[in-house]
């Protein structure tokens, strides 16, 4: 029994990521350099992935 897997790239250093099956929406960080990265579009096993903003805590420091 084979696991799916899909396929895509980080836009920001283009490593390769290859992750369990996920929708549209779904967000995930790049192993390499840490960004946040929403799935966009998922077609014949291959991701579209987006960077998303991240806003940090402001702690009142």
């Amino acid at each position: 029994m084979t696991t799916a897997t899909l396929s895509g790239s980080c836009p920001e250093c283009e490593t390769g990521l290859v992750v369990p099956p996920m929708v549209p929406g779904e967000t995930l960080s790049c192993p390499e350099c840490m960004l946040t990265l929403r799935v966009e579009d998922v077609a014949d096993g291959r991701l579209s992935l987006q960077m998303v903003a991240v806003q940090l805590r402001d702690w009142g420091q």
